[in-house]
């Protein structure tokens, strides 16, 4: 059997051979990820036809455009530097009573079925010398509630990272939130709330701290 040499000299591979420069089959491009658009709203696409739906009709066609965009801001924290965010706002000031930021909107997206959950945080510690400018709480806040959470740990990473920035003697967050996946999925609860809690410092270890930081979420609660 005659075999052709001058074939099997030059194989179809990628980078370059005796012949030159590469030039790539039809075929080459099949493995390379598309660059036509966004993944996101590629992947909707694929999503909304693989439930029945046609993406390219009258009020479905911008809905990938329109949840890649509800997506990467849902997730913005993941780029946020905490130091920038914070910006310095720290002040020297002769005061050793607790502060509490009291009813701050949370909203987030449960990371196992990525439905949103929502509610208040509240946040509270007690200066070592320094405050920090009241608004940078609830940014701080977002900064964690705009990734795919748990609110546990989003609790504990709220609390965590106000001790570790402005290094106060104790820090507390509670955070009461609603859950789409067990409200309008699952167990279907509509009245269910899930309360966390975080308490760092003398939040942990003081118990007069920690009922005095319950009492001022709360007011109206008594024992």
């Amino acid at each position: 059997m005659k075999v052709d040499t001058e074939r099997s000299e030059k194989p179809n591979v990628k980078g370059r051979n005796a012949s030159g420069p590469f030039e790539p089959s039809p075929s080459t491009f099949d493995l390379q990820p598309s660059t036509a658009g966004d993944p996101i709203e590629e992947a909707m696409r694929g999503i909304l036809s693989d439930l029945g739906e046609d993406p390219e009709r009258d009020g479905l066609n911008l809905t990938p455009e329109r949840v890649a965009k509800s997506l990467r801001f849902l997730t913005s924290g993941y780029t946020k530097d905490i130091d920038e965010v914070l910006n310095g706002a720290l002040f020297e000031v002769c005061y050793d009573q607790m502060v509490l930021v009291r009813d701050i909107e949370v909203f987030s997206l449960c990371e196992h079925h990525l439905l949103p959950f929502f509610g208040r945080c509240h946040v509270a510690y007690i200066p070592n010398r320094k405050v920090v400018g009241l608004s940078k709480i609830p940014r701080l806040v977002d900064v964690f509630a705009r990734r795919l959470q748990v609110q546990e740990r989003l609790t504990q990473q709220i609390a965590e990272t106000i001790m570790e920035k402005i290094s106060p003697q104790g820090v507390g967050v509670v955070i009461e939130a609603k859950h789409l996946c067990m409200i309008m999925r699952g167990v279907e609860k509509q009245n269910s709330v899930a309360v966390t809690s975080a308490m760092l410092g003398v939040f942990r270890d003081d118990r007069r701290t920690r009922e005095e930081f319950l009492q001022l979420v709360h007011p109206s609660r008594r024992d």
